[in-house]
């Protein structure tokens, strides 16, 4: 089985942590392939750079259907492109967010979302109505942290994060935390050890969600939704795009 987990920014060494992170939970046999777009947000700290982030979201899934991968991890917490990559994916394609909600209402009856900057905020409850969780969802809190302090070995992200995920616990009332940003994934354990309660990382997450699609033979349905997009050329700098 061979799994492409996308970065769609273009900051390569949490492409590497994150690929790192994907492969710790991979089974064996999976082979992870981590990789960022050619062009991009060096970070992805809005609706702005989602929208340009999802177009080399969609380029490394056209690539990754000539190089016959079997699946597709996004791994950014606000799963740029997820529908669009999956109506041109044979097989599956999971958000990290997407994936790291689902886990949590198998583990607990509510969840909190540990994010980033106070603009991502309307971002997170944009994507927990979208998938239907607002009933799961107990809070959606902020660290003020920027995406690439995460990178930064310096900083006091991690104290930062474990403790927003505290209150969330204590005070929120949440059974688990959601960790906001995959630049956060190397701190699955720490926070959890840190919390006594479940902290997910949404990459792990969503590698075993893809995983089981592939074992169980499952891949995107081209029957109505997520059907081949429709042939038409495209113009301009987006000519390479045209569905063929």
């Amino acid at each position: 089985m061979r799994i492409k987990v996308i970065n769609p920014n273009t900051t390569l060494s949490m492409t590497d942590k994150i690929g790192a992170s994907a492969r710790a939970v991979a089974a064996a046999g999976t082979e992870i392939v981590a990789v960022s777009p050619e062009m991009g947000p060096v970070s992805i700290e809005g609706f702005y750079d989602e929208a340009f982030a999802a177009i080399g979201v969609i380029d490394e899934v056209i690539k990754g259907e000539a190089e016959g991968f079997d699946g597709y991890v996004i791994a950014c917490f606000g799963d740029p492109g997820l529908h669009a990559a999956r109506e041109i994916a044979r097989g599956p394609v999971v958000g990290i967010a997407e994936a790291a909600m689902h886990m949590a209402t198998l583990i607990g009856t509510g969840f909190s979302i540990i994010s980033l900057i106070e603009r991502m905020l309307p971002v997170m409850d944009h994507l927990v109505h979208g998938y239907g969780m607002q009933d799961k969802c107990r809070s959606i809190r902020k660290t003020d942290l920027e995406v690439l302090q995460l990178e930064d070995k310096c900083s006091n992200a991690s104290e930062i994060v474990v403790r927003e995920c505290r209150r969330a616990i204590e005070e929120d009332g949440a059974d688990s935390v959601l960790l906001g940003c995959a630049g956060m994934t190397d701190l699955m354990e720490h926070v959890s050890d840190q919390i006594g309660a479940p902290a997910i990382d949404g990459v792990a997450a969503a590698v075993k969600m893809v995983e089981g699609a592939v074992s169980l033979g499952l891949q995107t349905s081209k029957r109505h939704g997520y059907a081949y997009p429709l042939k038409k050329p495209y113009t301009g700098s987006f000519e390479r795009f045209g569905p063929k």
